[in-house]
């Protein structure tokens, strides 16, 4: 990538979907992402990183930081990967309403598997351990975190071959993979969240049972927020099949007001339990969610 190129055009979801395969799309927004990034407030963040802890007596010498001692007379002990990998969680709705897509607009379950693709090379690039939850109505697949980069390969290929489909039962599937988290980590969860806001708040806070810090990414269409249709039309449920013809300008304030109270509501249900919310249009770049999940890691 030279230098002088718009790096934003690596992170533009209509000219990332046009790329062949997962893995590139994956290496082209992980690089457009770095290079903004070192243009950024951000600038001197490294993807990669190391962590020390004090001496306690009894370690081993070997483990010593001497390179550490000598510039500050202190001795700190390398720790490795067993001692350091933090452990993430990624879920990804895969329902069937995470295929819509307005026209110009990528699918939200094609953002969404890019978006999960590249925190999940994120995180194992820097030596933490990454998972995949795929879920509908159910738990479709289960890949506990690990931290090696032969483990990638099998998250991206399990994300690249998930076609969207069944109903949404973020509320079910989410209590059910709760239960399968025992341990304080990171668990990061990628939906429209177009259900019962409730059920869903529901479920989600037993996700922070452990101590977990949890990041919700809601990814919404633009025509979903502004609902911005001006010709009669017939509705389709892309999970249900049912159909409804309407006249869009009658009751566009009505769901606009309707939307936004639905939304505000997961918004504020996710933040008063100390989960961090993000709202993702399909139409921005993806360097807004992933200086999101930045400033999440602090």
């Amino acid at each position: 990538m030279k230098g002088n190129e718009d790096y934003r055009k690596y992170l533009d979801p209509v000219v990332i979907s046009k790329l062949a395969s997962l893995d590139i799309k994956t290496k082209f927004v992980v690089e457009g992402f770095m290079l903004g990034l070192h243009r950024s407030p951000y600038h001197g963040f490294s993807i990669e990183f190391s962590q020390h802890r004090p001496y306690i007596q009894g370690d081993s010498l070997k483990d010593v930081d001497w390179k550490i001692y000598g510039k500050t007379d202190r001795y700190f002990i390398k720790q490795y990967e067993e001692e350091t990998n933090l452990k993430a969680h990624i879920l990804l709705d895969t329902s069937g309403s995470m295929n819509y897509a307005s026209e110009g607009q990528v699918t939200k379950l094609e953002y969404g598997k890019v978006l999960a693709s590249v925190l999940a090379f994120m995180l194992i690039k820097q030596n933490d351990a990454a998972g995949l939850y795929l879920y509908s109505d159910r738990i479709e697949k289960v890949l506990p975190p690990k931290a090696t980069r032969s483990y990638l390969d099998e998250i991206m290929r399990s994300i690249a071959s998930v076609k969207g489909s069944g109903v949404s039962d973020t509320a079910g599937a989410v209590a059910g993979i709760a239960d399968k988290i025992t341990r304080r980590g990171m668990i990061i969860v990628i939906s429209d969240f177009l259900e019962d806001a409730d059920s869903i708040l529901e479920s989600i806070k037993k996700l922070t049972i452990t101590k977990s810090k949890v990041v919700v990414f809601q990814i919404l269409d633009p025509l979903e927020r502004n609902f911005g249709f001006t010709k009669d039309a017939i509705f389709r449920d892309m999970e249900t099949g049912l159909e409804m013809s309407t006249q869009p300008q009658q009751i566009a304030a009505a769901y606009r007001e309707a939307f936004n109270t639905f939304t505000a509501k997961i918004k504020s249900g996710c933040l008063n339990s100390g989960i961090d919310y993000n709202m993702v249009d399909t139409s921005q770049p993806f360097d807004v969610p992933l200086s999101a999940f930045l400033r999440k890691r602090g």
